[in-house]
C-alpha cells in the first residue's frame, strides 16, 4: 500500500476517462487518491498540483520566481529546495499574508506587476506560476518569463483554462467524481487572492499557444480542471 501524506491509509477511486481524451494519464483510468488521516490539511485543486511544480526544479537552481504568488503557499514549499525564492503579487492583503507566514524573511515578497517590474533578463534559474497566468494576456507573459529565465532554466505552470462543450462533457464529470472523492477527506481550502472568470483560452487554445510560444514545451491536462506546462529554456539561448 502506498503511504500517503504519511500514512499508509489511501482512498482510491478509478475514474474512467475516453482514450482520446487522455491527454494526460496513461490508459483508460485515472486514479484518484486522498490522505484519510490529515482533514486539517490544506487542500484545493491548485495545491493538490503543486507537487509537479516541485518536482521540475532543476538540479542546482539557485534563485525561482514564483509568479502570482498569493499567500506564499507554493513560495514557502520551494524556499526547502532552492537557495533564493522571489515571490511577485499584486494584491497585497495577500502578500500581508504571505509576510507573516514567513517570520524569517527568508523570501522576497514583492508587490508589483510581473510585467513590469525590473527584474534583470536571465536572472532565475526557475519560475513557476499557479492560477495565474490567465490574469495576463498569455502571449506576453511567456515572451517574459522566457527573457527573465537563465539558458538552462525551467518554466513550470499549472494554469486553468475553459472547457469547451460538449466535447469536454466527459472531463467535466470525471473532475467531478475526482473532486467529490477529495472532499470526502479533505477540507476545500479558499484562497484569499482575487479570481477571474472564465478564462480567456480554452484548452484546446492554451494547448496551440504555449506550444507555439514555447518549442517543446511539455503540456498535459489534468483531471481537476488543470493544466500544465514545463519547459526548459536551451542552454544556447
Amino acid at each position: 500500500m502506498t503511504t500517503v501524506c504519511g500514512q499508509p491509509s489511501k482512498l482510491v477511486m478509478r475514474v474512467r476517462v475516453p482514450p482520446h481524451l487522455s491527454w494526460s494519464e496513461p490508459g483508460p483510468y485515472v486514479a484518484v487518491s486522498a490522505c484519510v488521516t490529515r482533514r486539517d490539511q490544506r487542500w484545493n485543486h491548485n495545491i493538490h498540483y503543486h507537487r509537479l511544480i516541485l518536482e521540475a526544479v532543476p538540479p542546482g537552481c539557485q534563485r525561482v520566481l514564483d509568479v502570482g504568488c498569493g499567500e506564499g503557499a507554493l513560495a514557502r514549499q520551494l524556499a526547502r529546495l532552492v537557495p533564493q525564492v522571489v515571490g511577485i503579487d499584486t494584491d497585497a492583503a495577500s502578500l500581508d499574508l504571505a509576510r507573516r507566514q514567513d517570520p524569517g524573511g527568508e523570501i522576497g515578497f514583492i508587490r508589483g506587476d510581473f510585467l513590469t517590474h525590473p527584474f534583470a533578463p536571465a536572472s532565475f534559474g526557475m519560475i513557476t506560476s499557479v492560477a495565474a497566468l490567465h490574469h495576463m494576456e498569455a502571449r506576453i507573459a511567456f515572451d517574459h518569463m522566457s527573457q527573465l529565465l537563465a539558458p538552462g532554466g525551467t518554466l513550470a505552470i499549472v494554469g486553468l483554462a475553459r472547457s469547451q462543450l460538449p466535447a469536454d462533457l466527459p472531463w467535466e464529470a470525471a473532475a467531478v467524481i475526482a473532486h467529490r472523492g477529495h472532499r470526502l477527506t479533505r477540507t476545500y481550502w479558499e484562497q484569499p487572492s482575487s479570481t477571474v472568470w472564465p478564462p480567456p483560452y480554452t484548452y484546446a487554445e492554451m494547448r496551440a499557444l504555449a506550444q507555439h510560444a514555447l518549442p517543446g514545451v511539455r503540456h498535459r491536462r489534468h483531471l481537476l480542471w488543470r493544466y500544465s506546462l514545463i519547459w526548459t529554456k536551451s542552454a544556447r539561448q
